[in-house]
């Protein structure tokens, strides 16, 4: 599922929600002691899944500004693979956790290096002509590895009072653990999720390829079509108006893989916000003279109030949590009596050196590559460090509790803080920003495969190495791939890479260095609204329960002010196809739901890395240009 971490806008926003974990989510699994746990083979295929899931990643999220995490895929298609092979040595419950922690560790590396928000938010002001520093493959590599392992190191002194002691559910963590036993337990139904992962993964990969050659099957041209006519002008269609402002046609494996994941409500929002956003907001701004050329035009406008409301959405959200804040700094009382494991015995725990020695080591390497690279004083960059560790503490427990990581308005929150010690300098903002949002994220996914681990009776030592394993894989493939995406698309301005996330971190900087004055006309009162929305929207709910089920979601209704309108239907005609499946064949869809949703992303999400490269190798479409979507 995405990770609420996901949209960074959020990542605060898991918007879909969590997964059911059983009642009892102790441990389910006593391995035997000989049995197989961190061996070459669980390593190297959880690298490989894991770096998969990492690429689809920035695929994914530069368009969308959610990623997914990479347990249950390197769980499906590691368990999968294993029993196809049928090696001598069979693969063990314990192999497939070191797996699923390598590949989950990779996976959130899109997110956690900062990939999807601050460093395309730091490109966009770039391409501004402000005045923050440029950086390249080996910047990126060093600083995504440094800001994760803090992440990861941050997680292990957490694991004995949340995971042990008080026994929060991580819901995510305790899915993972019950599929992956029951993956075990029927083979055959390991290989068809598998299967049909593939499959759609083929065919949504084939669709894209066909749709870089010919870009029409993907993206409608309604605006040829000549009537009706609409509007002052004689002879604007409807279908020109319609497509100017982005209520186009478009065929996308990945938005309705997308549509399937995040649900039916929070499709529902997206699509609702991008009618007021396309379709209302923009135009009168536009007729009223507020969207200027000079400004960027209605689509930088409409930024301003989206923004608005996925920040005022995640900070309500996180206001809303006082109670596990607090929890976070008191302590929760254990939720009953502690079953010690076998896992639990001290040769399987992560010595104080290790942890500390490792947390040491990465703080060095972020005060280093903070200031060579981003010019940060030494001394902001350890703050930063600091108030990671904090939030680090937060983002698990809210984790823990409600599967949610609210890792994007906890970067909101650093963000002002850097605002007030280092006022007026950009990149400080942003990356200082940058290092608690990827502490956090990192935690918060180590902590759930700690979950998962302890459910099976992994050995947390073990688990630890399978996740700096991961992370080094990740960040190796992540990297690359976000570069060649950096020189193939304008992201951030090109309509087919809005990167959501990287526009609201780079507006917070944007607000906080200039000032309100610096707006496009009427902005501000729109920025007041949107904040408004965004509070009402995440407030009301929770204030008022039955209310829920009529109020959209307000980071999915904020997103679509974003993104082009055609990503937000695209993302509910999969919402739908998928609730219409799940009513004609529930036991069909329940089992095989997720599988489709991940073969549609990956599939056409890794193909986008190959359109990027035709791109640049300026490959012709059969109709002329370069390269469509």
């Amino acid at each position: 599922m995405p990770e609420e971490k996901s949209p960074e806008p959020t990542q605060d926003p898991q918007v879909a929600e969590p997964p059911e974990a059983a009642e009892d989510d102790e441990v389910i699994y006593e391995p035997a002691p000989d049995e197989l746990q961190l061996t070459p083979r669980a390593l190297i295929v959880g690298c490989l899944l894991g770096a998969l899931v990492a690429a689809m990643n920035i695929s994914f999220g530069l368009r969308t500004g959610w990623s997914i995490g990479g347990s249950l895929i390197a769980a499906i298609l590691g368990i999968a693979f294993f029993l196809i092979l049928r090696p001598r040595i069979p693969f063990t419950r314990l192999e497939a956790n070191i797996t699923q922690t390598t590949g989950s560790g990779a996976g959130t590396m899109a997110s956690a290096a900062g990939l999807l928000s601050a460093i395309p938010a730091m490109n966009l002001l770039a391409d501004e002509g402000r005045d923050v520093p440029t950086f390249g493959y080996l910047e990126l590599t060093v600083w995504g590895l440094s800001v994760a392992f803090l992440g990861v190191f941050f997680a292990v002194p957490l694991r004995r009072q949340l995971v042990v002691q008080e026994k929060l559910r991580f819901p995510t963590g305790t899915a993972t653990a019950h599929t992956l036993m029951s993956m075990f337990a029927k083979g055959d139904e390991a290989i068809q999720k598998a299967r049909v992962l593939l499959w759609f993964a083929g065919g949504a990969a084939a669709f894209s390829l066909a749709a870089y050659f010919v870009p029409q099957v993907e993206a409608w041209p309604i605006q040829e079509i000549s009537w009706p006519t609409v509007g002052e002008a004689a002879g604007v269609s409807v279908f020109a108006w319609l497509a100017g402002h982005t209520f186009t046609v478009y065929v996308s494996p990945l938005m309705y893989g997308a549509g399937i994941l995040i649900g039916i409500r929070v499709a529902a929002s997206l699509a609702l916000g991008a009618v007021v956003a396309w379709g209302l907001v923009g135009p009168y701004a536009d007729a009223m003279g507020w969207a200027t050329e000079a400004s960027g035009g209605m689509s930088k406008w409409i930024l301003w109030p989206g923004v608005a409301i996925m920040v005022s959405d995640g900070l309500t959200s996180l206001a809303l949590s006082w109670r596990t804040i607090l929890r976070a700094f008191t302590g929760g009382g254990a939720s009953g009596p502690t079953k010690e494991a076998a896992s639990d015995a001290q040769p399987h725990q992560i010595p104080n050196a290790v942890w500390v020695g490792g947390l040491a080591l990465a703080t060095l390497g972020t005060v280093i590559i903070a200031q060579l690279v981003f010019d940060i004083a030494w001394w902001l960059t350890l703050i930063g460090v600091a108030m990671s560790s904090l939030l680090a503490m937060i983002a698990t427990r809210s984790t823990g509790e409600t599967d949610i990581n609210p890792i994007g308005a906890m970067g909101k929150v650093t963000q002002l803080a850097f605002g007030a010690l280092s006022p007026g300098v950009l990149s400080t903002n942003i990356m200082g920003a940058a290092i608690t949002s990827a502490g956090a994220s990192q935690a918060g996914d180590m902590m759930q495969d700690l979950k998962t681990g302890r459910m099976l009776g992994a050995s947390p030592r073990r688990q630890l190495v399978a996740q700096l394993v991961g992370v080094g894989a990740g960040v190796l493939v992540a990297v690359p791939i976000f570069v060649l995406f950096d020189s193939a698309y304008d992201i951030g301005v090109d309509p087919t890479m809005p990167a959501p996330a990287a526009h609201s971190w780079k507006a917070m900087a944007v607000i906080l260095a200039d000032g309100f004055g610096a707006l496009p006309p009427m902005a501000t009162w729109a920025i007041a609204i949107g904040a408004g929305v965004g509070v009402v929207l995440r407030a009301l709910p929770k204030l008022v329960p039955s209310t829920k089920r009529f109020l959209p979601s307000g980071l999915a209704f904020g997103i679509a002010f974003i993104v082009p309108a055609f990503y937000s239907l695209a993302m509910l005609v999969g919402a739908v196809l998928f609730l219409l499946w799940k009513r004609r064949s529930p036991g069909a869809a329940e089992k095989l739901g997720f599988a489709v949703a991940s073969g549609l992303i990956a599939g056409d999400g890794l193909m986008g890395i190959v359109k990027a490269g035709l791109t640049l190798l300026g490959v012709p479409t059969l109709t002329g240009g370069g390269g469509g979507h």
